[in-house]
């Protein structure tokens, strides 16, 4: 696996493990600093111990090593091989003290925000695409020839999606799986250093680790799935700024940042807290240009790439969440209509079968006219799944197996759909 990873990220972005602060990119006062607190949570260290926790070659610990024993920041309490033990000394833990009010951050240390950049664009994600391709990634859905072949120019585009279309019908499952298509991987950084602050981007709920290990790339990166991060109702503006924390005296990367090279799902689209004008608003220029700026708490503003592909998926008008102006930015708008009778039916054996259900051969008309029936003119591709997990509460509650009779799914119906 890691093999196989490291070539095929050779052909991409692989950077090499920095011996020097020139190659390093971030200065070395800050490199002190995070030795300082280092050493500051540990006590006790060796050179390795620190080189592994920062994320640093010998060459750069040997060099902060001989800095900070020439200034008497430290004190030497032996060898272990080749390998110096050592603590602070009183001047260092003072100094130590006082820079761990300013910052909390003791972790790798950060890249540059320039290499940042560079990276972010030298790992863009680029597909290549097909009917048969793009069946297998959403092969767990039933999905028609039609929808696939306006899915497929769409992701190659690598632009902006609007998914609409009725409640029900499977477009928070169709962008989920978007993120199928990917057959590669992306380094990201632990963190990003601008203008001597530290910005946390590495966060283990939204980045997927693969297992990587190669002693000629900086372990600065962590390899990882390309991103997929969703939101929905719960997206407010703060979400999408620097968020600095007063105690730590750390940033937090806003969501799209933490999304670039990946994929940025804005689920119940109309829905959120801040209202779609706002948000649209906010995103004109990041998605015209491929940019986004950013600015830290004291006024410094500074760029970043905004290299990722932005879903917007929502059962609302479109012309009624965005002017011309806005929509004209967004050039893939797919229409996830309701389903057929065909597609119902194939939606539904494959939920009976999935769960093993006994059903009538029946079962699947009797079920559409349920649906349709106190004047619902649609069918929606969820109803299978929605009332077979009531068929299971329903024989769970009885203590008896599960069953597909015409009954039970009248029962299931009934609380299923509200009373008109």
């Amino acid at each position: 696996m890691a093999a196989t990873t490291t070539t095929a990220l050779r052909a991409g972005f692989a950077p090499s493990v920095p011996q020097t602060f020139e190659q390093l990119g971030i200065g070395q006062s800050l490199v002190l600093d995070l030795v300082l607190r280092r050493l500051l949570l540990e006590g006790y260290s060796n050179l390795q111990s620190l080189g592994r926790t920062l994320r640093l070659s010998a060459p750069i610990i040997d060099q902060i090593f001989t800095q900070m024993r020439q200034q008497q920041l430290i004190e030497v309490k032996g060898m272990t091989g080749n390998d110096y033990n050592f603590v602070l000394s009183a001047a260092g833990r003072a100094l130590g003290t006082e820079r761990f009010q300013i910052s909390q951050y003791a972790g790798a240390a950060p890249v540059s925000l320039k290499d940042y950049i560079l990276a972010t664009k030298a790992q863009a994600a680029r597909v290549q695409i097909d009917r048969r391709t793009l069946r297998k990634a959403f092969g767990d859905l039933v999905i028609t020839d039609r929808m696939l072949d306006q899915l497929g120019p769409a992701l190659i585009s690598q632009s902006s999606i609007f998914v609409y279309g009725p409640t029900g019908n499977g477009k928070t499952c169709l962008a989920e799986r978007m993120l199928r298509i990917y057959q590669d991987a992306v380094l990201i950084p632990y963190a990003v250093e601008v203008d001597n602050q530290i910005i946390n981007l590495y966060d283990p709920v939204v980045h997927h680790r693969l297992e990587f290990d190669d002693p000629e790339v900086d372990p600065r990166w962590v390899l990882c799935k390309r991103p997929c991060i969703v939101v929905g109702g719960e997206l407010i503006p703060s979400m999408l700024e620097l968020r600095l924390d007063d105690i730590s005296g750390i940033y937090a990367a806003p969501l799209q940042m933490k999304a670039n090279n990946g994929i940025f799902i804005i689920d119940d689209f109309g829905r959120q807290l801040m209202s779609p004008r706002d948000l649209l608003n906010r995103w004109i220029v990041p998605m015209d240009r491929r940019v986004d700026y950013l600015t830290l708490r004291y006024g410094v503003k500074f760029q970043i790439p905004f290299e990722l592909m932005v879903v917007f998926s929502t059962n609302l008008d479109p012309s009624d969440l965005a002017d011309e102006a806005f929509l004209r930015r967004i050039h893939n708008k797919i229409f996830v209509e309701a389903v057929d009778v065909q597609v119902f039916d194939l939606i539904f054996q494959r939920v009976v079968t999935a769960r093993g259900i006994p059903c009538e051969p029946d079962s699947a008309a009797y079920l559409r006219k349920l649906c349709l029936r106190g004047g619902r003119t649609e069918l929606r591709a969820c109803y299978p799944n929605d009332i077979c997990n009531l068929l299971l509460s329903i024989s769970r509650y009885e203590s008896r197996p599960i069953e597909m009779s015409k009954t039970d799914m009248e029962r299931a119906a009934d609380l299923y759909f509200a009373k008109s």
